[in-house]
C-alpha cells in the first residue's frame, strides 16, 4: 500500500475525480496534468471510465494551471 500513497503524491490530478477515471487514466499511463496537454478532449473521452464530469473536472483543473487539452487535429497525417 506504500506504492499507492507515493502515485497519489506524485499525481496531480483533482482530487475528487471518480474511481473509474483514475483508473482509466492510469491504465492510459496519465497521472499528470501536463501529460493531458498531449491528448485531445475526443482522444480522452474515447478511455472506458471517462465521462462528461471527469472531463469537466480535469479541463478546469488544466484551466487553473494555465493549460488545456491538445486542440484536435483537422488533417490525417
Amino acid at each position: 500500500m506504500k506504492s499507492n500513497q507515493n502515485d497519489q503524491r506524485e499525481s496531480d490530478l483533482p482530487i475528487g475525480l471518480a474511481k473509474p477515471a483514475q483508473r482509466a487514466l492510469a491504465a492510459a499511463g496519465y497521472w499528470r496534468l501536463e501529460q493531458l496537454t498531449e491528448i485531445s478532449e475526443v482522444q480522452l473521452k474515447q478511455l472506458h471510465g471517462i465521462g462528461p464530469k471527469a472531463l469537466d473536472q480535469l479541463r478546469r483543473a488544466l484551466s487553473a494551471k494555465g493549460l488545456s487539452f491538445a486542440a484536435e487535429k483537422r488533417s490525417k497525417e
